[in-house]
Parts: structure tokens; sequence; C-alpha cells
């Protein structure tokens, strides 16, 4: 799909091109994972409970910075296609911890490859030092610590 150039009054404004890099990157990852039968969202879900041993629902939400109520639908969404499933904790009898079932371990390793995959050609047209830039300027303006994360991941 061939896009138009912005408004010349708008190339320069950073919310206008924040807004459209995120919605073709919105768009971009949405055919990356389509093949694996998730959206962006339900990777993010699976490489949180993934990252740590045992989450709840709640955790979990609170590390994405969702409610409650959206969190409960991607599990149910996730738990549905058999990538994820709730378990009494063996630590907290009154909690239930929500983990990756083998199918979901499998699914994030591919999805994950097609997302990064899709970044890669997503950033293409910086070099390899931009686009490492672009990802450690983007994490130092949302306040992700230095350090965290691997820019060599997005690029």
């Amino acid at each position: 799909m061939t896009r138009d150039a912005p408004p010349e009054v708008l190339s320069s404004r950073l919310g206008y091109l924040l807004k459209h890099t995120y919605l073709r990157l919105t768009e971009e990852s949405a055919r990356a994972l389509a093949p694996h039968g998730i959206d962006g969202r339900e990777l993010a879900v699976l490489a949180v409970l993934d990252a740590h041993d045992e989450l709840s629902q709640l955790e979990a939400a609170g590390k994405l910075g969702i409610d409650r109520t959206t969190m409960v639908g991607l599990i149910d969404a996730l738990e549905g296609k058999e990538l994820v499933e709730r378990r009494r904790s063996p630590k907290d009898r009154r909690k239930n911890i929500v983990q990756l079932t083998s199918a979901g371990r499998e699914g994030l390793r591919d999805a994950e490859s097609a997302r990064q995959e899709m970044e890669r050609r997503f950033l293409a047209p910086l070099s390899s030092t931009d686009a490492a830039h672009l990802i450690r300027t983007l994490q130092s303006l949302v306040g992700v610590p230095t350090g965290v994360g691997q820019a060599s991941d997005s690029a």
C-alpha cells in the first residue's frame, strides 16, 4: 500500500510523527503475528508471563499497565487457545497464577521470532546504529532504566 506524504505543515510535529509511526508499526505487527494466531497484546502477555515464575492475572496486568478487566479478557482468550493455564498458587492458596503451557512457550518463541523480523524490516530504512539509538531514545522517554532490554532485539 502506498502512503501519501504527510502534509508539510505536520511533517515535523512530534505527535503526528509518533502517531503515524505507531499506526504503521501496529499494521505490520498484526500482519506478522496473524499466522501465529495472536495479536501484539497477547504476545506481550505471553512474554511477561514467560519472564516471571509465578504471576497472578492482577500482577501481570500491573506489569503490562493494563486494567483488570482487559487482562481477564486477554487471559481468557489465551486460555481458549491453550497457550496459558490458570493454577492455584502452591505458596498462597487464595491466589491463582497464570503460566504458559508447552504450546504457549512454543507459540511465544515462534511469534517472538516473527516480531523481531518484522521490527527489523520496519527499521530497515535506518542504519543499525540509528535503529539502536531510536530504541534507546524511546526507552528514555518512557522511563525504562538504562541497560534494561536490548536494542538488538528490535534493530
